[in-house]
């Protein structure tokens, strides 16, 4: 499934010591660095003012804070002057001057009050002036606003601790508690920033695949194929829903993936990449090209009772290739990555199609049709417009099981789910905004109360008005979200750390031992590697090149002809899919371990491949200023 690459979650650009305002010392043995993307007139920010003071007072020079600039001038006037006005006293050393007056004024102060406090630190105010109009300025603070945007900063504070976005508490004891690094928080942390990873899911993946080779080849390999054939039933024994462990992960594990992907497309067909109908045509297409042309070069090489393999080699591991490419960095153009990303939606779709409709475990035409009432139950659903994420849940469980007793693969059931799931939140969020008004309001007068009482006691229980606000803030921000964004966040996170590796276990156990005296195992192998290593970024790079020509799509911008052939190439990095579509064309026999151990040669040329393209590409226009700015 393809991850968003910077995701807001993780500091593209790093703490740079010659043009960061830095405040602390990065040298210290105990030093965690502070990031915080701020506006002068945020009064949010201005209120974090002496939690800061509070910090610096118990970890000292330890605390390494660095300031950069996001103001809103729309919602704050005069914020850009502040920061401009800053920028022109740091050309005189006196940054962290103004940067503390600003902050420590009550109120807000104006841009007369600025210059006036300017004049009384005694700098040259003809240099402060011709500075504060100077385009170098300007740029400096938008680099700064530009770099926030590419981070994911869309409001002030934003705070970045040791690179990693923190998204917790505001107060003074949350935050130490994220600076100082008890043992639980550096656990969570470091969870978190490898989440944040782009190649964490693909990681998570290979880890799983390459635990279940080394069981499948080792002592333990009768272990292994107990655990996965073992029987598990819901109901009774024998019973329609009694299936192997491998098969729930199969059609039970799948159908979350595939729900998440379904969720994507639908997102970048609404709000993304590919609204324009062209440039949705070209991954579309190329996807297309990526199945035909591999299936193409196996069925050439195994006319006879092996043909049932063809569909091997089509599927792409977009985890294992996003992750590659995320390896390149700056050096691969977003655009590229966000059409891999779309690619990769669409030849999962592809994938999970070629599984329901050329390899069905036999019809039961019976089950349609409460396959068609349970459709029609979702569709019902966001016709009416009901935000409940439970009904859907419900349906779709119910969906899946007829899928699965109709013989078509119930994977698909993620899918439709995905397409019938409300994308709008709640139609009418005036109540909602007023209940998150009403509560923050409490909340600010209480804690009003509790100051000008002092060490009195105040007379309400505030431990009670923090309750009850904190249930209604959880319950607004929960209702602003939609059915489909609130399923996708519950769901996302084990989807790639415990729903695809488990998957990938327990189809990935491959012996990696071959009888070569069988003619069936040498065209097995060669037309799963061949249409891997060639087919794949053969069909993606022509089918693209047709489409452009005709004029049927457009080609994406900013990517030259060597970064699309090194990215179709590692397109050859087989999916974990692609061991589902050996056993289930193989059932018998040893072809299905032959078409796997081609997958994992195949995958594992391609990526090399690939990335040898993408590594010795020499571009002389590659800009060394990651982030450009418009001069006008």
């Amino acid at each position: 499934m393809a991850n968003d690459a910077t995701n807001g979650t993780w500091l593209l650009e790093p703490i740079d010591g010659a043009r960061d305002h830095i405040r602390g010392d990065r040298a210290a043995r105990d030093a965690v660095e502070v990031v915080l993307y701020g506006d002068y007139l945020c009064p949010f920010c201005r209120r974090l003012r002496p939690v800061f003071l509070q910090l610096r007072e118990v970890l000292g020079d330890c605390l390494v804070y660095v300031f950069r600039h996001f103001p809103n001038e729309q919602a704050h006037p005069g914020a850009s002057f502040m920061s401009r006005a800053t920028e022109a006293a740091a050309e005189q050393g006196r940054f962290w001057d103004m940067h503390d007056w600003i902050y420590d004024s009550n109120p807000a102060p104006t841009g007369k009050e600025a210059v006036e406090f300017i004049r009384s630190l005694g700098l040259d105010m003809d240099r402060f002036e011709r500075d504060l109009q100077s385009e170098e300025i300007r740029l400096r603070v938008e680099e700064d606003v530009a770099e926030g945007k590419c981070n994911g900063v869309s409001g002030t504070p934003t705070i970045f601790i040791d690179g990693l976005r923190y998204d917790g508490a505001w107060d003074f004891y949350s935050m130490l508690e994220a600076l100082e690094q008890p043992v639980a928080t550096r656990i969570e942390r470091s969870a978190r920033a490898f989440a944040s990873l782009p190649a964490s899911g693909g990681i998570a993946l290979l880890l799983a695949a390459a635990v279940a080779l080394v069981l499948a080849n080792t002592a333990l390999a009768p272990f292994y194929d107990l655990f996965i054939n073992a029987p598990f039933g819901i109901g009774p024994p024998g019973g329609m829903l009694s299936l192997r462990v491998a098969d729930w992960c199969s059609e039970g594990l799948l159908a979350v993936f595939f729900l998440l992907v379904g969720l994507e497309i639908r997102r970048e067909l609404t709000a993304g990449s590919l609204t324009d109908l062209r440039a949705a045509a070209l991954p579309a297409v190329a996807a297309v090209g990526g199945v035909v042309l591999p299936a193409v070069i196996y069925l050439l090489l195994n006319p006879g009772p092996t043909a049932p393999g063809w569909a091997v080699p089509t599927a792409t591991g977009i985890a294992f290739t996003l992750g590659i490419l995320a390896l390149f960095g700056q050096r691969i153009p977003l655009s590229l990555r966000v059409f891999i990303a779309a690619f990769a939606v669409i030849d999962d779709i592809l994938s999970v199609l070629t599984l329901a409709i050329f390899y069905p475990h036999g019809f039961h035409f019976a089950w349609l049709g409460a396959v068609a009432a349970a459709l029609a139950i979702l569709y019902a659903l966001n016709r009416w417009r009901v935000y409940a994420a439970w009904p859907y849940v419900v349906s779709t469980i119910g969906l899946w099981i007829f899928l699965h007793l109709s013989g078509v693969h119930a994977a698909l059931a993620g899918i439709f789910l995905a397409v019938l799931l409300p994308t709008r939140p709640t139609p009418d969020a005036g109540p909602l905004l007023a209940q998150a008004a009403t509560a923050l309001a409490t909340l600010e007068h209480a804690q009003t109360a509790v100051s000008k009482a002092g060490s009195k006691k105040p007379g309400f229980d505030i431990e009670a008005v923090w309750d009850w606000a904190g249930r209604n803030l959880l319950a607004v921000s929960d209702r602003l979200l939609s059915p489909a964004e609130r399923i996708e966040q519950s769901v996302a996170p084990w989807t790639a750390y415990l729903a695809l590796p488990l998957f990938a276990f327990s189809t990935s156990g491959v012996s990696l031992s071959l009888d070569m005296s069988s003619p069936d195992t040498a065209r097995v192998l060669a037309g799963v590697v061949l249409g891997l290593l060639a087919g794949k970024p053969a069909g993606v790079c022509l089918a693209s090149f047709l489409a452009v020509k005709s004029r049927i799509a457009i080609a994406p911008k900013g990517i030259d002809l060597r970064n699309f052939v090194g990215a179709a190439c590692l397109c050859g990095v087989g999916d974990t899919l692609s061991f589902l579509m050996a056993d289930q064309a193989f059932p018998h026999g040893p072809d299905a371990a032959t078409a796997k151990i081609g997958v994992l040669a195949g995958s594992v040329l391609a990526a090399g491949l690939g990335a040898l393209i993408l590594a010795t590409k020499t571009d002389a226009t590659v800009a060394t200023k990651k982030i450009q700015i418009d001069p006008r």
